[in-house]
Parts: structure tokens; sequence; C-alpha cells
């Protein structure tokens, strides 16, 4: 392990030509497989690569009546006439009989003459308009935009359309237009924050190229496997602000202390080698802590999960990768053109002895009253995390889209004056002998209970032609991925299933998309605490491995999780509670998204590591060259305090461009990604970490005889000793 950093950036370095040239190719042709590939590897549905109750419904539905089509409804209103005038009637009958051209089938009002599907005011209607399902709900698009165009032609009557495929149109057209206005803010911010830190444009801008390239061959990877299997589109979002996070941070580390080892007469290649027996080796441990940390997601059967999972991998391992190869050639042909362009001129080089005195003031105040200020730090970050045990989990449905998109004005319209579960409704598959007197019976004492369920539309019921399968659909009068709709779903199983179909010989099951959303909230509150223990167990073995000691990955586990645990309050404050709200742009809502806090879990836990491994690589290196704990804490801290606050500055700015989205799931993703760097790099790092390292002193690097047996993958690689051996000053004692 001591040999992979340096070998791979000795290498590099002294072939920079070559090395630049196959990362060149290589993006050339990440770039051709995405241009390809990566439409055809993406979708907005989302699935379980287990079997739970709504797949199992689905499943024998589609065994038993055939594969469903994908339902539109379309909804027709004229305010000069009824739909008892002849006129609408035409109209309706017009996009009927276009409907069959399309590959699709319409059902209207005067055809079952149910008074569910006219308004009270009469002057509205639904055409449920059904397609047959193709691979991909969005090829639909242009065939429900033409047939509402054509329906929209006549003068009586106006239309629009409302289902799953002009729903992932809005979803995904909003996505879009969100990812562009991160990028865009968290590129320039970026930029900014790297040209005040180190100086130099050309220094700056090197991280940048650095973050772009690892996107760029994370997002081919992505195109390519996804000839396999399908990635979820949100997937794209999670790459870009991952790969500009993670791959601007571990260039800056790198290139910071390049500069710092050329600062101190080292030659070019010599200064190289020196980075990457130190950084750079924090950044692969720093990576693949990450990396662990995003396992975590695929131990979870759920494609959202495991696909998104996999393509922050990808683009964190792309990052380490980059910054171990990439970088050293850039910089081996720069040299000190590294420096050119300065727009600041700096006395004394980033990470001197006699530089960052804020930093150092900061740490002499800590480290002389440790117990105050742990507590202090401490009880701030619980006392952030109180609001999360007040969270509600769920769904950002249609109605939590912006008031302009056409899907939420459609939708509107369509709960205020019919129900907005009409075209989702759930359905209950009774596996059983349709024809018999128990099952006949059942079934009506089912739709009697639901009839007295104020929260449920009118039921309809199918029999498949073997008669051996009975389907009761109803729709659910509010946002099918609201509280309200996924709550009611264990009321169906738990109460009014067993109630009317107690001693019956069916199997019963309870599915549509409603039961699909409760059954993945279930699914992730199984797996949460599995997920927790892998990465938490995995984590600590790691640190315990590189920092020869169990008390300091123990440590930093606990900060971590403080830190995790403080976002995930400030979530439930924000979004759910409203406090804020207004003041940050966002919109207040019932729930926070179900996949939120696993999610956020994995990528935190594994991003705060980062400053962690980062500052307690220079403290461990510090404190093996002299033996002082206390002086070795107060020097990592000073000397790493303006890198981690630039790294930080930028990820808040990379994630904060994201949650100035319009979606609301993008903005509780990004606020709470930005919430939590900042308070690791700020208050953990500067209150906690100090405060704890003085109390514990050379206890913190015990490291028990029976254990070692462990491999040694010490993050401090052999390297020149770029600073003097310093006697601890005035900041460092008592």
């Amino acid at each position: 392990m001591r040999l992979t950093t340096r070998s791979l950036a000795g290498a590099s370095a002294r072939r920079p030509w070559i090395t630049l040239g196959l990362w060149v190719v290589t993006i050339a042709v990440a770039g051709w497989i995405s241009s390809q590939y990566l439409a055809e590897a993406l979708t907005t549905s989302a699935d379980f690569t287990n079997s739970p109750e709504a797949v199992q419904a689905e499943e024998l539905i589609e065994e038993r009546f055939g594969e469903e089509g994908v339902t539109e409804v379309f909804i027709l209103s004229s305010t000069d006439v009824t739909v008892e005038d002849p006129t609408f009637e035409q109209a309706v009958r017009s996009l009927q009989a276009s409907a069959p051209e399309k590959g699709a089938r319409a059902v209207t009002f005067y055809d079952t003459e149910d008074p569910s599907m006219v308004s009270n005011d009469g002057h509205t209607t639904l055409v449920p308009v059904t397609f047959e399902r193709p691979d991909e709900t969005a090829d639909l698009l242009p065939v429900v935009e033409e047939l509402g165009d054509e329906a929209n032609e006549g003068p009586v009557v106006s239309a629009r359309s409302f289902g799953p495929v002009t729903i992932e149109e809005d979803f995904s057209r909003i996505a879009e237009e969100d990812l562009a206005q991160g990028e865009t803010f968290g590129v320039l911010v970026a930029l900014v924050v790297l040209v005040l830190v180190f100086g130099a444009l050309v220094a700056g801008i090197i991280p940048i190229v650095m973050g772009v390239a690892s996107i760029a061959l994370a997002i081919g990877l992505v195109a390519l496997v996804g000839r396999a299997v399908d990635f979820s589109f949100f997937v794209t979002n999670i790459i870009t602000m991952m790969g500009l996070a993670v791959g601007i941070d571990y260039s800056l580390f790198i290139v910071s202390r390049y500069r710092e080892e050329r600062s101190h007469g080292h030659p070019k290649l010599d200064a190289i080698d020196v980075a990457a027996a130190t950084a750079s080796r924090a950044v692969f441990f720093s990576g693949m802590t990450v990396v662990l940390a995003l396992i975590g997601m695929l131990i979870v059967p759920s494609t959202i999960f495991r696909s998104v999972g996999a393509g922050a991998i990808f683009v964190v391992v792309v990052a380490v990768l980059a910054s171990l190869t990439l970088l050293p050639a850039l910089l081996s042909l720069l040299g000190d053109r590294v420096n050119s362009l300065r727009v600041l001129r700096r006395r004394t080089e980033l990470g001197s002895e006699s530089s960052h005195r804020f930093w150092n003031a900061i740490t002499r105040r800590v480290m002389s009253r440790p117990v105050f200020s742990l507590l202090v730090g401490a009880g701030i970050l619980l006392a952030a995390s109180l609001s999360y045990f007040n969270i509600n989990t769920g769904f950002a449905g249609v109605s939590t889209m912006p008031e302009d998109a056409p899907s939420r004005r459609t939708f509107d319209i369509l709960a205020s004056e019919f129900s907005g579960g009409l075209n989702s409704p759930v359905e209950v598959v009774a596996d059983g002998d349709a024809n018999s007197s128990e099952v006949r019976g059942a079934i009506t004492d089912l739709r009697g209970l639901l009839d007295q369920d104020e929260l449920f539309g009118p039921s309809r019921v199918e029999v498949d032609e073997a008669a051996d399968t009975t389907v009761v659909s109803f729709p659910v009068n509010a946002d099918p991925s609201s509280e309200a709709a996924t709550s009611s779903i264990e009321r169906i199983r738990d109460e009014y299933v067993p109630a009317a179909f107690e001693g019956v010989g069916a199997e019963v099951l309870v599915g549509g998309d409603t039961a699909f959303n409760q059954d993945f909230f279930d699914v992730t509150d199984t797996y949460t605490p599995i997920v927790f223990a892998f990465v938490l167990g995995l984590s600590f073995l790691l640190l315990m491995m590189v920092f020869r000691s169990i008390v300091v990955p123990l440590k930093a586990i606990v900060m971590n999780l403080l830190s995790v645990g403080a976002a995930y309050g400030l979530i439930v404050l924000v979004f759910q509670e409203g406090v804020g709200a207004d003041l940050f742009g966002f919109q207040q809502v019932e729930a926070i998204e179900a996949w939120l806090p696993l999610f956020l879990f994995s990528i935190l836990f594994g991003l705060s590591m980062d400053y962690h491994v980062f500052l307690l690589s220079r403290i461990k290196e510090r404190f093996d060259q002299t033996g002082d704990n206390t002086e070795s804490v107060a020097f990592g801290l000073r000397t790493t305090g303006g890198l981690i606050t630039g790294a930080a500055a930028i990820m808040v700015a990379v994630f904060g461009g994201f949650a100035a989205g319009d979606l609301v799931a993008l903005q509780q993703t990004g606020f709470g990604l930005a919430a939590a760097v900042l308070i690791d790099a700020t208050l953990v790092r500067s209150v906690l970490v100090p405060a704890t390292m003085k109390l514990l002193g050379d206890r913190n690097w015990y490291m028990p005889r029976w254990l070692e047996w462990l491999p040694n993958i010490s993050v401090d690689g052999a390297h020149r000793p770029s600073e003097r051996v310093l006697r601890p000053s005035p900041a460092t004692e008592g």
C-alpha cells in the first residue's frame, strides 16, 4: 500500500504527456459513449429487487389480466357548454376516435355514464386514455402531446393531460434546469474560492478541471454499465454534485501540499513525490472511506438506492484515480507556472508555520478550555438534532411541484373537482374463486368499508376470464404520494382486508402506486439499521488500520454522527416545520423524502471523513515527528484551517446551488449536504476535534497489542520532512 500513491504519482509525473494523452482519449471515449447510450441507461421508474406485497400484486394482475398499460387522463372542459351539449360530446368522441390511431383506447362518460367522471358544475369531464406500456414511459410523450393538440383544435372544448407521462416529463425538465443552475453556480463560486485560497488563477483552475474530468468519465461509466442495468435519472445530479465536491477538494489538498513543498526548496519531482506520500495518500484513504459509506446503499433492495449509490461510487473512484495520476502529470507539466496569473500577493505560502493566525487563535482558546468547548459544541449539535425525532417521511409528489408546472396546474384541477388519485388507484387483488359466495360476499364487505372512508373514491370490480382473480380498484382523494394516501395502505391491509376476508379461502394482496410507495418506506426502515451497522463497522476498521488507533476512529465516528444528526434535524426544522423556509426560498412540505435520511447518511458520513482523514493525517504526521500530542493537534489545525475552510466553502456552494432549484427533493438534498459540510468543517473540526484530542492526550493513539497483527496501512507515508520540528508554541502550551 505504501508504494501505491507514490508509484502512480511518480510514473505519471515522469511521463506527463503520455498520462495526459491517455486521460484525454479516455474522456473523449466516455463522452461518445454518453452521447450514444446515456438516454437509454436512465429511467424515471423505480423498482424493488425483492418482492414486497405491491410487487406481488402487480405481477399477479399482469399474469391474470395481461400487462397493464399506461393511463393518461385527459381533462376536457368548456366555459360555455356542459357535457350534455352535443358539441361537447362531439369533441369528446373525436378524442376517443383518435386514440386507436395512437395505439390507445379511451373511455368516456358517454360510454360508462359514471357520474364520477364529470365535475359538479358539468363543464368538465375526464377521459382516461390507456396506451400500451412501452419500455420507457417517456417514449409516449410525443403521442400524448399530439393527441392533446388534436383535442385542443376544437373551438368549444380545451384539453389537458395528466398522468405518469406528463408528470415524468415535468420532473425531468425541472431537474435538468436545476442541475444546470447548480452546476453553473457551484463552478463559479468554486473558482472564486480556489483563486482566493491559492492566490493564483492557474492553480485555481486545475481543481475545476479535475472535477469536470471526473464527472465526464463517471457519466460515461454510467452509460456503459447502463447497457446491462437501468439507473435512476437522478444519478446524473448526484454525479455532478459529488464530482464537483470531491474532485475539487482532492485536487485542492494535493496542489496545496505540492506548492508548500516547492516553497521549502524541494525540486519539482521531489515535491510531487512528497505530496503523493502525504496528501495523495490522505486523499486515497478518505476516498475509500467515502466508497465504503456509499456501498451501504447497495445493500438496500431498491433500484433507486443501488443506481444512485453506484453512480456516486463511480465518480469518487474516478476522482481519486485522477488525483493520483492526471493531477501529478499536470503539476509536472506546469511546474512553478501553477502559480501564474497571481491575483493575491502572500508574504507566506499556504500551510507555513507563520500563517493562519486566525486558526491558531481559535485553537489556543479551544484547547485552553477543552471541557467547556466540548460541552458547548456537542450541546449545539444535539440541540440541532432534536427536530429529527418529529420527522415524517414520504415522497414529494406532483403537489410539491412549482405552481407554474403544467402537471401541478392540472393536478390542482383534478384534486378540486375530481380525485387526485384517479390515475393511480389502489388495487386490492383477491386470488380465489371469484364465483364463490364467500369471495363475492367478502368483496361486497370490502367495498362497504371503503365507501365509509371519505379518503377513498368510488370502487369498481374486475374479474379475469378464468374467474379465479378479482381486482377491486379505487382512487385516493389525495396526492398518491402524500402522507394521507400512503398511510391509508396500512389501514387497508391491517383493518379492512382482514375484516372483509376473514375465513375466506383467498389470498389477498394490496397493490398500486400508493401501496408501492408504502412498501418502499417499509423496506427503507428495515434496511436502515443494517446499512448503519455496515458503514460504521467498515469505516472503523479502515480508520483503525490507517491511524493505528482505536480511539481516533471511535471519536471520528461519534463526531460524524453528531454532524449528520444535526443536518437531519435542520432539514426537518426547515422543510417540515417551516422555520426559515421562506428565508431560504424553500417550500414547506408535510414530509421529508423517505430515501433522504439513508442517502444523506451514506453521502455525509463519507464526505465528513474527508476532512477528518486530511486533518488527522497532518496531526499524525507531526506526532510521529515530535511525539507531542498537544503541539501536533495545534499544528494540524492551523496548517489545514485555510484549506479545509476553502474546501468546505466549495462544497457548500456546490450543494447550495442545487438546493436553490425548484424540486423539493433537490432542495432537501442540497440543503442537508451543505448544512452538514458546514457544520463538520467549522464546529466539529474547529471545536470538537481539538477539545477531545487535548483531553485524551496520548491516549488518542492507543492501539491494543492484541490488534498489532492488523495490516499497517498508515496514511503517513515515508517522505522527506518539509517542516523543521519546533518546540510547542505558546498557543499550544497548557
